[in-house]
């Protein structure tokens, strides 16, 4: 698939086939994400993927106040968990003021969703999550950060691409020589 056409497919799934994905092309996904760049080549990301019959279990921990509906029916989540950075990237930051560890990880996200596009997977990029309930689930440390949740499956056959509505790009960019 090339580029802009990838780009152009990728979106929000909110409606999952009941086709399972393999656990194969799971971590193939998250293989080909690890490609992604980060500060001082950190990499502070760790991915814990649920799958098979504890994916619908999961899908609560994610779910409230009439949230996320749709997580039910994902056969698979990814939950992006945030690890300590390298000593580089410490310094790095505290002379710069800057926070890497949130763009890595999101870059690292952007990455996860396309990859899983390109292996024909629908994602939804949940940011509405029980942190507690997940680092309950997934006997976690209670302080452990988990930036992001994906929830991941085969797009239902009647998942319609929707135009994607986006600001000018004179609105968002600008060139200076």
């Amino acid at each position: 698939m090339d580029i802009e056409n990838l780009f152009l497919k990728r979106q929000s799934c909110r409606n999952y086939s009941d086709k399972e994905v393999s656990k194969q092309t799971l971590e193939k996904v998250i293989r080909l994400a690890s490609l992604a760049p980060s500060a001082c080549n950190s990499q502070p990301w760790k991915v814990i993927c649920i799958g098979g019959n504890k994916a619908k279990e999961f899908a609560t921990c994610v779910q409230s106040m009439g949230s996320n509906k749709f997580a039910s029916n994902a056969k698979a989540f990814y939950v992006i968990t945030e690890t300590k950075a390298n000593l580089i990237e410490r310094v790095s930051q505290k002379f710069t003021d800057s926070a890497f560890i949130e763009n890595d990880i999101g870059i690292f996200v952007a990455h996860i969703v396309l990859a899983a596009e390109s292996e024909g997977l629908g994602t939804c990029i949940i940011g509405w999550r029980s942190v507690s309930k997940i680092a309950e689930f997934l006997s976690l440390d209670k302080k452990t950060k988990i930036p992001l949740v994906i929830a991941v499956g085969y797009p239902a056959e009647n998942d319609v691409i929707r135009e994607k509505k986006r600001k000018n790009l004179s609105d968002i960019y600008a060139y200076f020589e």
